[in-house]
């Protein structure tokens, strides 16, 4: 038998949602098993898993120390600064990171590096706002992702309120506006609107555009021209929905490739630039992200916008552009 006591960061959850967590190595049939067996308990009184646990719930779970020891493994953190630099804001609910192009926001088994959400829990450490040992059942995460090669603003959650109505506004779209920057291939002299359903092919491991009949899922994008180049176009560009690639795929669609996509771009043109300017990344920066109004806890970024600088490789692509337009 084991004993746990719910701290406030862990308030507000799910009784299931608590119990995997704390179980974090445990299989879904073992644990679903427990809550059959009536092996877990809320103050000493048997709960379904959809019960909502609140701060100072003594939260009793009959398993062996063997089972305790074998599902809750503790991943291993360096408590340090290291993300500092990349910091836009912070508060006590939230953290808003400038993320720089190559750097994962979660852990891929493709990649053997060091994600983002781990630094910010070692940030999280660093500072003694999160204790790991004692915070069994909530760890601080991304409410979104961006993907490893696109740059700019990655928002995370402190606690589990905070969290969850991260969640909830990312899914909405109502009260939240996220705004990127990219360079596409061709002249877009209008602002314009892409709708077009998009679906994941695991295949090919790419995202097509499909219609909805085949399972694919409603996607909109919004565009308007910044600035115009030789042959490229500087766009502002409005997520109405957050689909895997969207941009990538919606600009792809149109015959405007984001300059430097080694998935969906222009490939040719993608060898030239890189032979012309030196430059070989995707063109995609999350430049900014607007609050509309909003309740506690995020309250305090009611009718804020904040903006990340775009990396100054982007910057100096552009110099040499504008320096051969004039």
């Amino acid at each position: 038998m084991q004993k746990y006591i719910v701290n406030k960061n862990e308030s507000g959850q799910t009784l299931e949602k608590y119990v995997k967590k704390v179980l974090n190595t445990a299989p879904l049939s073992f644990i679903y098993k427990l809550f059959r067996k009536k092996d877990i308990k809320v103050n000493g009184h048997w709960q379904k898993e959809k019960y909502l646990v609140s701060e100072n719930d003594e939260i009793t779970i009959f398993i062996t120390d063997k089972q305790i020891e074998d599902f809750n493994k503790t991943n291993i953190y360096t408590p340090n600064n290291y993300i500092e630099p990349w910091i836009i804001y912070e508060d006590k609910n939230v953290l808003f990171i400038n993320k720089p192009r190559g750097v994962l926001v979660q852990k891929d088994d493709n990649y053997n590096e060091k994600p983002l959400d781990q630094m910010v829990i070692e940030y999280l450490i660093y500072k003694g706002e999160y204790d790991p040992q004692n915070d069994l059942a909530f760890k601080p995460g991304p409410a979104h992702r961006i993907d490893r090669n696109t740059s700019g603003i990655v928002i995370f959650g402190k606690n589990h309120d905070a969290l969850s109505y991260l969640f909830e506004l990312f899914q909405k779209h109502e009260l939240i506006g996220k705004h990127y920057i990219c360079l596409v291939v061709g002249d877009i002299n209008k602002e314009g609107t892409i709708e077009v359903p998009l679906r994941k092919n695991f295949d090919t491991k790419k995202v097509v555009v499909a219609p909805l009949s085949s399972g694919a899922k409603p996607a909109k994008t919004v565009y308007h021209p910044i600035e115009h180049f030789n042959g490229f176009t500087l766009l502002d560009i409005t997520l109405i929905t957050g689909r895997t690639h969207q941009i990538r795929v919606h600009m792809s669609y149109i015959r405007h490739h984001v300059v430097g996509d080694g998935k969906y771009g222009d490939f040719k043109i993608n060898n030239e630039i890189e032979k012309k300017y030196g430059f070989k990344n995707q063109f995609l920066h999350a430049s900014e992200v607007h609050f509309g109004e909003l309740k506690k806890p995020l309250d305090n970024l009611s009718k804020r916008s904040f903006k990340a600088e775009m990396p100054k490789e982007y910057t100096d692509l552009l110099l040499k552009l504008k320096e051969e337009r004039e």
